[in-house]
């Protein structure tokens, strides 16, 4: 019987898993990603160790970047990215990492150099308690704060500045002494400071500074939410109260917001992330009976921890329009 030539692409179309197959029609072995360079580690907490590497450039593009601890695989980054969190680890434990890249084909690239990082020993020992505080008005709109150093069995990696019970400011763990500012003029303030250590142990509160802003133009009604509006609607058998408004121009963002119900507080909201900037919106429930009429107004936590102005008083029924 007359045999018929098979064409070499028709024969490695059927045969996939022959080494054959894998050559290109030069008879060239197709190139795997190169080796990341540049790979070190990092023990950024007693828990988490932070990986970082140069980009592979050139061909064939890397699809994602495999960060592996000793043997296994424990992370996987888009190829845009050259830094990982690895995180669960243990304290005081020494740990190797390396870095392959993987292709668009899923051609595994060689592994980088073993680079090695070893995690703290865990910090449950909270800083020492700031001493001596002192402070000072300056001017109308900021405030002076002093402090002795706080200790701690390794490092104090940062003060934090409260008003009331409000976080408002933050310095290095090398500084004692820091300027407050976006107050209000004439107002009153109460500052307290808390040591942090690297282990986000938080020292207890140091004594308080109690000072006077001198007088001056006053934020007045600025501090209060703009362009309020409240509206209802009906939702599941019940009704629902929806406030949108304008948050007031301050020298920082304003997170926290309170609800006040008939003269009364009823609810408080805290945005997370990037709060907003322009118009914002809030929805809260108001019962099940229609006809229920009642008065809204809003007021901010501004960033020097104080509550702002009132805004305008939104009266609402249940079941108008909804």
């Amino acid at each position: 019987m007359r045999r018929v030539p098979v064409p070499a692409a028709l024969l490695c179309g059927a045969l996939l898993l022959t080494s054959a197959c894998a050559r290109d029609a030069g008879g060239e072995r197709p190139p795997s990603p190169g080796v990341p360079t540049g790979v070190t580690a990092e023990a950024g907490s007693a828990t988490s160790v932070h990986v970082m590497w140069n980009q592979l450039t050139g061909e064939p593009p890397v699809s994602v970047y495999e960060v592996y601890r000793g043997r296994g695989k424990v992370a996987e980054v888009p190829a845009d990215r050259h830094m990982v969190d690895v995180v669960r680890l243990r304290p005081g434990t020494s740990y190797v990492f390396t870095v392959r890249a993987r292709d668009r084909d899923g051609r595994l690239g060689p592994p980088s150099r073993q680079v090695r990082a070893t995690t703290p020993a865990a910090d449950n020992s909270a800083p020492s308690r700031p001493g001596s505080p002192h402070g000072r008005a300056v001017g109308s709109r900021a405030a002076q704060l002093t402090w002795s150093a706080a200790t701690d069995d390794r490092k104090v990696a940062s003060y934090e500045v409260y008003q009331g019970g409000t976080k408002i400011h933050s310095v290095g763990g090398e500084q004692t002494a820091t300027v407050v500012t976006g107050l209000r003029p004439g107002t009153r303030y109460s500052f307290t400071v808390r040591a942090r250590d690297a282990a986000d142990n938080l020292s207890p509160a140091s004594g308080a500074v109690r000072l006077t802003t001198a007088p001056g133009d006053g934020l007045g009604a600025a501090t209060a939410p703009a362009d309020f509006r409240a509206a209802t609607h009906r939702a599941g058998g019940a009704y629902y109260i929806d406030l949108t408004w304008m948050p007031p121009r301050t020298d920082g963002l304003v997170t926290e917001y309170q609800v006040q119900l008939d003269g009364r507080a009823a609810t408080s909201l805290v945005f997370g992330g990037q709060p907003p900037r322009d118009r914002a919106s809030y929805s809260f429930y108001a019962g099940e009976d229609a006809g229920e009429r009642r008065r809204v107004r809003l007021r901010a936590r501004l960033p020097d921890g104080t509550w702002g102005a009132l805004s305008a008083e939104r009266t609402v029924t249940t079941g108008d329009g909804g």
